[in-house]
């Protein structure tokens, strides 16, 4: 049995790394691109954001296990298999990316405007805003987003593995409820809940040090120039 588990367990890490590691690295422009085309915003379109927003919906809204089933013809022309690990990942990013994305867009809507503002009026661009302002003053709650979007992975993770995804559901299905075999069951999910609970510990700890130190800086950097962020001290009258 410790080797069936040892290795459930190294899939369900595989599938829930490379997952989360395309949700961010796709999900965060997605987030991005929907914050700054809202009303208002410095790229403001309509139609851009309606359309992105429509398709982050539809992606959070579908079942995973219906999508699991409808992308198996993609995953297989995508890496050449539809079922184990590297199988369920496609599907399992696919889920992720939206959910994501609208995590990003929410964390980056409560950073201060007036350091989006203050950087426009020294001469700051869209990229200047994006990677020295937002992103930055975002980063305890874009790592809170993470860490939400990896528990959710493991729980989509164990869906996968009842329908031949691999790692820790798969072994919970196949042996535990097939096989009747109550022992084992619980010991997957005992370690289901280990992962869960070091993954939020870690995150929660990550924000925390972010969180305490602040992500405010004194000054904002643009090009050459700086701009003062903190208030100016009172002014006395000598007597």
């Amino acid at each position: 049995m410790q080797p069936l588990l040892s290795a459930a367990t190294l899939d369900t890490l595989f599938m829930v790394w490379w997952s989360t590691f395309y949700a961010v690295l796709i999900g965060i422009p997605v987030g991005v691109l929907l914050h700054l085309t809202d009303r208002g915003a410095m790229l403001q379109n309509v139609v851009v954001n309606k359309v992105l927003g429509a398709i982050a919906n539809i992606g959070r809204s579908f079942p995973f296990l219906i999508l699991i089933v409808v992308l198996m013809p993609f995953t297989r022309l995508l890496v050449g298999v539809s079922i184990g690990p590297t199988g369920a990942v496609v599907p399992l990013a696919i889920a992720a990316i939206p959910f994501f994305a609208r995590l990003v867009e929410a964390a980056l809507r409560e950073v201060d405007h007036g350091l989006v503002e203050a950087a426009q009026a020294m001469g700051g661009g869209t990229w200047t805003v994006i990677f020295k302002v937002l992103l930055p003053q975002a980063l305890p709650a874009l790592i809170a987003a993470v860490t939400t979007t990896v528990i959710t992975l493991i729980g989509y993770s164990a869906i996968a593995g009842a329908v031949g995804g691999g790692g820790l559901g798969n072994l919970a299905y196949t042996y535990g409820y097939l096989r009747y075999d109550t022992g084992l069951m619980v010991i997957t999910v005992v370690e289901l809940v280990a992962i869960v609970t070091v993954a939020q510990l870690l995150g929660d700890l990550i924000v925390r040090r972010l969180a305490g130190r602040g992500t405010r800086p004194a000054s904002l950097k643009v090009g050459l120039r700086r701009v003062r962020t903190e208030e100016p001290a009172p002014v006395t009258e000598a007597a």
